[in-house]
């Protein structure tokens, strides 16, 4: 049983976190983010919870992940499953946790080699 990360230089993974903030591969972000092993991607229009819609669940369709882990702040809050019904048709899951528990969730996911997305708001 692995306890431990393989860090991989070229896999981006959560280095820290914090109020408003986190780190990904020792880069800060202050603003909504998604990532990817490949890549941060700072596209995604989502701002704050409360003003999620379905067209910010189809933004994840086209990444194909196993699980989108939707990290939600320091709050642990659920969307309208009707909001994300595309993606529960399409077989991805889809996880609602703290911020905090969404990076390490991911990083965990990711080291196992699941195709995992983590989306991350701020409050």
């Amino acid at each position: 049983m692995k306890i431990s990360l393989t860090l991989n230089p070229d896999q981006k993974v959560f280095t820290a976190h914090g109020p408003g903030y986190v780190t990904v591969s020792n880069e800060r972000f202050e603003r909504p983010i998604v990532v990817v092993p490949q890549q941060v991607l700072s596209d995604w229009p989502a701002t704050t919870f409360a003003a999620l819609g379905e067209a910010h669940f189809e933004y994840f369709l086209a990444l194909k992940p196993e699980v989108l882990l939707l990290g939600s702040g320091t709050e642990h809050r659920f969307a309208h499953p009707r909001l994300y019904r595309a993606l529960s048709d399409a077989g991805i899951g889809v996880e609602f946790m703290t911020t905090p528990a969404a990076c390490r969730t991911y990083n965990i996911l990711m080291d196992e080699g699941r195709k995992v997305v983590a989306a991350i708001l701020f409050e």
